[in-house]
């Protein structure tokens, strides 16, 4: 089932794609039909009160930035207020210089997550969505990681979450900025899989229904300006759009 947020003449609420239509969701069931796709604006899947993001996370972006070999998860944090859907705009402050896109696969919370044994993530996983990790680089170089990973638009999220997606081995993780591949990639190649991010995460931190885990990027970690768009598909998933605007 793919399960969205969406917004509709001024009202809110929490649905369900069939085809091309989005349902309304009662007691988790696709009820009334609420419009098409292209009538109804679709907002970040969930609101997590809690994004754990893992870096240095796939074996060819280790090798392309001549990074160590990770002995255990790299983790930080990406505050809510970073939080975007689909459709919207991700905003760079004027000071920065360089903006980085980072196309990943998202990791929603569906039930309370602590001490979670590796052999047994999937029971704590409500679904899946793609999610691109906004990267102010220069703030990150000059150590301001909390500034550089959480600024406002800093995380969009979409389109939807996708509660039964394929073997992770099938999926891809594909970055596109102007309609050229700059990303690409397959889930089978993170060094830590999702089983082992959840249960080395909630060991410290507990997950509630809604939060998120960002599984790190691939190679081909780039700059985009204002004036660019930026799609991250997976396989299996969808498609997450947004363009990138100057922030007044």
């Amino acid at each position: 089932m793919r399960l969205v947020r969406y917004r509709r003449d001024g009202r809110t609420g929490r649905g369900a794609v069939v085809g091309d239509l989005v349902h309304e969701l009662t007691d988790g069931v696709p009820g009334r039909v609420v419009g098409e796709l292209g009538e109804v604006r679709l907002l970040a899947p969930c609101e997590p009160r809690v994004i754990v993001c893992a870096g240095s996370n796939y074996a060819d972006q280790i090798a392309e930035k001549g990074r160590p070999w990770p002995e255990q998860p790299a983790l930080f944090l990406k505050a809510p207020n970073a939080i975007v859907g689909p459709g919207d705009e991700i905003l760079r402050p004027p000071e920065v210089r360089r903006l980085e896109y980072e196309g990943e696969l998202a990791v929603v919370i569906g039930r309370t997550a602590r001490g979670v044994p590796a052999d047994r993530a999937a029971d704590f996983v409500l679904g899946h969505t793609c999610a691109n990790d906004v990267t102010a680089h220069d703030w990150r170089a000059d150590g301001q990681w909390t500034r550089a990973k959480s600024a406002d638009t800093f995380c969009p999220l979409g389109p939807w979450i996708e509660t039964e997606p394929p073997d992770p081995a099938a999926m891809r993780i594909t970055t596109r900025l102007r309609g050229a591949v700059v990303q690409r990639g397959s889930v089978a190649d993170m060094v830590f899989g999702i089983g082992e991010l959840l249960a080395f995460v909630t060991r410290w931190i507990t997950l509630e229904p809604g939060d998120v885990l960002l599984t790190g990027s691939p190679a081909g970690v780039g700059p985009m300006a204002p004036g660019d768009d930026v799609e991250v598909e997976i396989s299996g998933i969808g498609t997450l759009r947004n363009a990138v605007a100057e922030r007044p």
